[in-house]
């Protein structure tokens, strides 16, 4: 019988049982897509990662990525945490940085320290790409609000850095608290869209110190609401910075997310338009939780 460990760890924390948590099965290659996918399925977090091989290739780890319904290309809080199950479980000592090779392309992620353990972790996220424009009105009917509570001055967009989303921008927090999904119209609203899911946004915060509140409906990749997601707010950051949110073509950014569902999550954002393209980091807290077998 083959037992495959994993390990459990909260991504964007602040305290264990907080973030989004993540499974990150170790020495995978063995395993089918069917299998990987089918223990992502059952594991039901909103991504499960599995590293296919304790040794380097091309200067990073090869990693795949599964929400409980499909394998997707890149995600933000899987890289974090399976770059810290990496260098904990794997290089067994401090790290400046390592990378993860992905279908999306090799993903850098930098580590700071806090005595020995790691404290903030990093990544680097690709180019972003702009796509298209929506109507205000078809994205608030498939978030049960009405048009006015969309943020005029900018506009509803796709954004991807790698996995692509629809950015919304809204008005108040009230009207980040009260979207709800329904489901006949987001599915309607993707249908012909690369973005699967929608980020809405606003500059209005529950803690002072943040400056973004935001959440994040993926149902397609079977996450009714996700607690923190570190593509999505890197495509946010690319966006904030494009469209001068701020007034500036550079930000440094924490963002509140995951509220709703009672996982309170802390993202940090840092973009920079560099004229030609826009850098974009997203970093965050990875707290270790558990370790297990699967039999």
């Amino acid at each position: 019988m083959v037992t495959r460990v994993f390990y459990i760890v909260d991504v964007f924390a602040e305290e264990k049982y907080a973030g989004n948590q993540l499974a990150v099965f170790q020495a995978s290659r063995a395993l089918s897509d069917g299998e990987m996918q089918r223990i992502a399925n059952e594991m039901n977090f909103s991504e499960t990662t599995f590293i296919l091989s304790e040794e380097r290739r091309e200067g990073g780890y090869d990693v795949r990525i599964f929400t409980p319904k499909r394998e997707v290309p890149f995600a933000g809080h899987p890289v974090l945490g399976t770059a810290c199950v990496i260098q904990r479980e794997i290089v067994g000592e401090p790290v400046e940085k390592l990378a993860l090779n992905l279908k999306v392309g090799q993903i850098p992620v930098a580590f700071t320290y806090k005595g020995g353990d790691a404290d903030l972790l990093w990544m680097e996220q690709t180019n972003p790409t702009f796509g298209r424009v929506f109507e205000p009105t078809a994205v608030s009917k498939a978030l049960h609000l009405g048009e006015k509570v969309v943020d005029a001055r900018f506009p509803v967009q796709e954004v991807s850095t790698g996995l692509s989303f629809i950015i919304v921008p809204l008005n108040s927090l009230d009207a980040v608290k009260r979207a709800t999904l329904d489901k006949d119209e987001y599915f309607r609203l993707i249908k012909d869209s690369e973005a699967k899911a929608l980020l809405i946004f606003c500059p209005e915060v529950r803690r002072r110190e943040n400056d973004l509140s935001v959440r994040v409906f993926a149902d397609y990749y079977g996450v009714p609401e996700d607690p923190a997601t570190g593509s999505a707010n890197g495509c946010l950051a690319a966006y904030t910075v494009k469209y001068r949110y701020f007034g500036t073509d550079h930000v440094d950014l924490r963002v509140e997310q995951g509220y709703e569902i009672g996982r309170p999550s802390l993202l940090f954002l840092r973009a920079r338009d560099l004229g030609g393209r826009i850098a974009v980091s997203v970093g965050g807290r990875v707290i270790p939780v558990a370790r297990g077998e699967l039999l």
